[in-house]
């Protein structure tokens, strides 16, 4: 099974579904379709996975334990041992591709989601629209009998077509976020934290800690009771274990859900949308530094000096902390060669004053970019559609929640005036 499922993620990863074309409507249909498709297989890998106990693979390690008796020979011991290490590496293997099966699952819900809410299928004979879900599950048939079909731009629903390239599709996560560069990475924390943000707990169970008397001996208990004994919850101890019960201590356990309640979906999005303001950046960096420094050169030329000594690696040098020290003295040399530091080795004052500004840029504009993206998509998401809709219908965002509190709308609290007008300006 776990060969079956590499096998599989492996195809997603390596196929090329064309997304350019996706204003027409057989191509915008074989690309639907196809994550259908794959979103069904997917489903029945996990099914099967569940069946055959992939959500506790470490559970069957809990038959060998590493006490043994002391008549334990040392190739016993040894021979033990050898198979705790197979149990482990095999567990170990079913738990990395059940992680990679969910992962893939979300990942294409939301590709779907997007694709859902992007297309209008409209009957020409008698102008009805449909969804497109809707439209395959009539089997492509118009109520009134018609096949024959145009595609509209839905302008009104929330998508963003632009972040499915960058959907960990083949449950590939992990390697997705080692490629982020320094601000996609913190894109993606920042991203997590907004979908991260939860609402005020909600009572689940009441746990009262009671003492009672038990043929004669004082006996402490736990007691669980659920959230309608919230407010109740001494009555119902006193009817089920009488009037001379005694409440020690009280616990309530509380849910705290989050925005979007479940960390695969949070992931794939954080990445998807970390990577497309990658995207985005790579395309207008240079444009955009042009316009806020007065001379680039001196930046720069600092880079290359970075960017050339730190793949340097001499043979002569074996140890990390002696490598590390040679590498910063030929920074330094080549600093002092271009005229960058003086001879003290301080940087030139408007060098280092422009490495500070660059900084800056790069954690308050490019970083929030992915953010300020993600925010909006969840403002118009809840602006837009009503409760009802919202629990009817899939969506971009897979387990958001219907409504969301005080605490969360804090969300929607975006500062960052910068990216809005680089957006506005840049990525219109």
């Amino acid at each position: 099974m776990i060969t079956k499922s590499e096998r599989f993620l492996n195809k997603i990863e390596n196929s090329n579904l064309d997304l350019s074309n996706l204003n027409d409507l057989d191509s915008f249909l074989e690309v639907y379709e196809e994550f259908s498709r794959r979103l069904t297989d997917l489903q029945k890998m996990r099914e099967s996975m569940d069946e055959s106990g992939y959500t506790a693979p470490y559970r069957s390690l809990n038959r060998y334990g590493s006490s043994f008796s002391g008549e334990a020979e040392g190739e016993e011991i040894t021979e033990i041992n050898r198979h705790m290490q197979y149990f482990r590496m095999k567990a170990s293997a079913k738990n990395n591709s059940f992680d990679r099966v969910k992962s893939a699952i979300d990942a294409h819900r939301i590709a779907i989601g997007n694709l859902d809410e992007y297309a209008k299928i409209r009957c020409k004979k008698c102008s009805k629209s449909y969804r497109v879900s809707s439209f395959i599950d009539r089997n492509k048939i118009c109520k009134c009998g018609c096949e024959d079909f145009e595609f509209k731009v839905n302008h009104h629903g929330i998508h963003r077509l632009e972040i499915i390239p960058y959907l960990p599709l083949s449950g590939n996560y992990m390697v997705l976020m080692s490629g982020l560069s320094y601000w996609g990475r913190e894109s993606f924390k920042r991203i997590l934290n907004i979908l991260q943000q939860k609402r005020k707990g909600v009572v689940k169970t009441v746990s009262p800690v009671i003492r009672i008397y038990d043929n004669g001996r004082e006996v402490r208990k736990r007691v669980s009771l659920d959230s309608e004994f919230a407010d109740s919850y001494e009555e119902e101890v006193r009817r089920r274990y009488g009037k001379n019960v005694r409440i020690e201590r009280l616990e309530f356990h509380r849910t705290k859900p989050s925005v979007i309640n479940d960390k695969n979906t949070r992931t794939a999005l954080a990445l998807a949308y970390a990577r497309h303001s990658e995207d985005i950046i790579k395309k207008y960096e240079q444009e955009f530094l042009e316009e806020n420094f007065d001379n680039l050169d001196k930046l720069e030329i600092y880079d290359k000096i970075q960017e050339s000594v730190v793949f340097e690696n001499p043979d002569f040098i074996e140890d990390s902390d002696d490598l590390e020290e040679w590498r910063e003295e030929k920074i330094q040399e080549y600093l002092k060669e271009f005229g960058l530091i003086d001879k003290y080795g301080n940087l030139n004052h408007n060098l280092s004053k422009d490495i500070k500004k660059r900084d800056k840029i790069r954690s308050e504009v490019f970083a929030n970019i992915g953010p300020t993206l993600i925010i909006w998509d969840l403002f118009k998401y809840y602006l837009c559609t009503s409760k009802d809709r919202r629990k009817r219908y899939g969506s971009p965002f897979p387990y958001v929640r219907g409504d969301i509190d005080r605490q969360q709308r804090k969300i929607f609290q975006n500062p960052h005036r910068d990216v809005v007008k680089f957006l506005q300006e840049k990525n219109n």
